[in-house]
């Protein structure tokens, strides 16, 4: 049996209202797997995540990380949200320094280990920059770099690119894939987008039914390195179509 970095077995969650979002979910992600997870909105994506990163408790079951049942997994992950989240305030270089300084680096160490990470990830020369000066793809370059030095292989990102125009949606999609490549992270992404998640993944979990009891699991039939033209040979149409459909059926009109 291969080793895991994050596995489910039978967690079921419950809100205090009574609501039941998972009903003993049970899935697992290898290292260097890259997963999306999609699914209609308030089908359980959310939850999920929260569940991994720790900022809630299963009702039921148990996660593992890493391969081991962990309880305090908070901190553990690399969380990379929707919105950059970067502090108006702190220049590019201090923003990117704060996981560092979380942790208890010292600032002019933090700064060392940070300033050559700029110029690798497309943002050099913009270290004395505040937030406000840079464009939308910049700023998630930031933030995820910022997860990147929270120093953990596994990455969860929540619909990065949702906010972006559609021509740096997809330059950020390739340059994503790159990073992903080069660092060898696991990574576990949540997107609306069908082709973004044929684009970039390994599997794709689709959401169906609530609470959630299973995925519909979908390995992607492409090789790596794969480009956009791969995306129009006719078995990856027939496959975004039937995720389309499959979506469309949860619709509630």
């Amino acid at each position: 049996m291969k080793w895991q970095m994050l596995a489910f077995n039978d967690v079921s969650f419950t809100y205090q209202s009574g609501n039941s979002i998972l009903d003993h979910l049970s899935f697992n992600i290898l290292p260097g797997e890259f997963i999306s997870i999609i699914g209609v909105s308030g089908s359980g994506k959310s939850t999920i995540f929260r569940l991994v990163t720790g900022l809630d408790e299963p009702s039921e079951g148990t996660i593992f990380l890493e391969g081991n049942p962990n309880s305090q997994r908070l901190g553990k992950v690399g969380y990379m949200p929707q919105q950059d989240l970067l502090l108006p305030w702190r220049t590019i270089l201090e923003n990117t320094c704060l996981p560092l300084e979380v942790a208890g680096l010292d600032k002019k160490a933090a700064r060392e280990q940070v300033q050559p990470l700029l110029e690798e990830f497309g943002l050099g020369g913009t270290e004395d920059n505040y937030p406000s000066e840079l464009s939308g793809g910049m700023k998630q370059r930031v933030a995820f770099l910022r997860a990147v030095l929270s120093g953990n292989s596994l990455l969860l990102l929540d619909e990065p690119f949702s906010a972006l125009d559609a021509i740096t949606r997809l330059s950020m999609q390739e340059w994503l894939i790159n990073q992903w490549v080069k660092r060898k992270s696991t990574v576990l992404f949540i997107t609306h987008d069908v082709e973004e998640a044929l684009f970039l993944s390994d599997r794709i979990f689709l959401l169906q039914n609530k609470p959630v009891t299973s995925f519909v699991e979908i390995e992607v039939p492409l090789e790596r390195p794969r480009t956009r033209v791969d995306l129009h040979r006719p078995e990856i149409l027939k496959l975004k179509e039937q995720l389309l459909s499959k979506l469309q059926s949860e619709v509630t009109l």
